[in-house]
């Protein structure tokens, strides 16, 4: 159904009009016409984002609107909602605090590129934000947050981000691997209960320069021969790591 925009017009300022019952009108015109209003509230504002049928024009006047924009949570919904065009959400991602950013990152409604976007955001600040921030951030954040935050000098920071909900094994890996990674990361994964056991990490970690040789041993009594193989040829290891997996393969080869 479509209407005029003069008719909208004339229905808002009808003596009859109320906010309150034109935010859940069912004609396009009316909703745009009303998310330009001064007269908008913080609530009406949040009432009528709340609404996935908001047509995206209505979006656009919303962020225009400064009666209603000046409000955070206003903020926040509009990047957060669906409808929301790239023009408006991406620039306005900018503007958002820490913890709002992560709210979008996690919004299962929010698009994937505006999320990514969310993301990219918050990692670059990480470096400008307080410890409690960053800590409450581990604990919470998307996988690829958490995933920065691995890095983190501060080991209660690291350790709530290793046991991050959204953590991966690729993550870890990738952490791992990075000229960043700190001695405390690499100590805390060889002695974590689920990610010391997982090949794919093991491997990272015989090759790694801050593994303990305890822990080179332990590994390379538990990885596949191949997998031992393929570090000695792809990995630069220092002469006593290097001589002692010539040793393991030279060993397990006789024995096959």
């Amino acid at each position: 159904m479509t209407e005029h925009p003069a008719t909208a017009t004339k229905r808002l300022l009808s003596p009859d009009a109320s906010l309150e019952t034109l935010i859940h009108d069912r004609v396009p015109e009316v909703l745009i016409a009303v998310a330009g209003d001064s007269r908008l509230t913080e609530d009406l504002a949040l009432s009528l984002l709340s609404r996935r049928d908001l047509p995206a024009k209505a979006l656009e006047e919303l962020n225009k609107n400064g009666a209603v924009t000046k409000h955070r949570k206003v903020q926040l919904a509009i990047v957060r909602h669906p409808r929301t065009p790239r023009h408006v959400s991406v620039p306005a991602i900018r503007h958002l605090y820490a913890f709002e950013l992560m709210e979008v990152s996690l919004f299962p409604a929010v698009a994937a590129d505006v999320k990514r976007m969310a993301e990219e955001t918050l990692i670059g600040r990480l470096k400008t934000i307080s410890s409690g921030e960053r800590f409450g951030l581990a604990k919470q954040s998307s996988g690829r947050v958490a995933a920065a935050l691995l890095l983190d000098e501060e080991e209660r920071t690291m350790r709530a981000a290793l046991v991050n909900p959204y953590m991966t094994e690729i993550l870890i890996v990738n952490a791992l691997r990075s000229a960043d990674a700190t001695e405390i990361l690499v100590l805390a994964v060889c002695h974590h209960e689920k990610w010391s056991r997982r090949n794919e990490i093991k491997i990272v970690l015989l090759g790694h320069e801050k593994t303990p040789y305890a822990k080179v041993a332990q590994f390379a009594g538990e990885l596949p021969l191949r997998a031992i193989k393929d570090v000695l040829h792809t990995t630069r290891l220092s002469d006593n790591v290097k001589n002692y997996l010539h040793g393991v393969v030279e060993q397990r080869s006789a024995q096959i």
